[in-house]
C-alpha cells in the first residue's frame, strides 16, 4: 500500500511539471514546429511566464524557452568540452589542469552565445562563464566541506 501511494504521488507530480502539448499554447507550439521541424522526443514544462520544451535535436539534448507570445527567449543545451571554441579549450587546459568537468552548457539568446562550465578538486568548486567565448570569468567558487 505505501508502495502505491508513493507511486502514485510521483506519477501525479510528474503530471503538474510537465505539460502535454494540449496544455501549450497555440501561438508557442507553432513557433517551436516552426523552429524545430525535425525535433524528437519532445517534452513540455510550464513556468510562471514561460514554457520549456526538452527535445532532442541533432543528436543533442536542447532545451528552447518560450515566453506566452511565442517568442523564442533562449536555448541551453549539454555539449562535451570538445565542442567549445579552441581558446577557451586551451585556457582550461592551462590553468584547470586539477580539475574535472562536473557540467558544462551553453545559452544562446538575442544573437549571443554565453558557455557555463562547473570545475571541481577535493576542495572546491569553480563555475567558469565565457560570454562571446574569449575569455573565462569566474562567476562562482564554493569550498567543499
Amino acid at each position: 500500500m505505501k508502495k502505491m501511494i508513493i507511486t502514485l504521488a510521483v506519477a501525479l507530480s510528474t503530471l503538474v511539471a510537465f505539460a502535454g502539448e494540449d496544455n501549450v499554447n497555440r501561438k508557442v507550439l507553432d513557433a517551436f514546429n516552426n523552429e524545430f521541424a525535425s525535433a524528437q522526443q519532445v517534452e513540455w514544462s510550464t513556468g510562471d511566464n514561460y514554457y520549456k520544451a526538452a527535445f532532442i535535436y541533432n543528436n543533442k539534448h536542447v532545451f528552447a524557452f518560450y515566453n506566452t507570445d511565442g517568442e523564442l527567449i533562449g536555448l541551453t543545451r549539454y555539449m562535451s568540452s570538445m565542442d567549445l571554441p579552441m581558446n577557451l579549450q586551451l585556457s582550461l587546459k592551462k590553468s584547470y589542469t586539477d580539475y574535472w568537468i562536473s557540467d558544462l552548457f551553453e545559452v544562446a539568446k538575442n544573437d549571443s552565445t554565453t558557455y557555463y562550465i562547473t570545475l571541481e578538486n577535493a576542495e572546491s568548486k569553480t563555475v567558469l562563464k565565457s560570454a562571446g567565448g574569449n575569455s573565462w570569468e569566474t562567476y562562482q567558487k564554493t569550498k567543499k566541506i
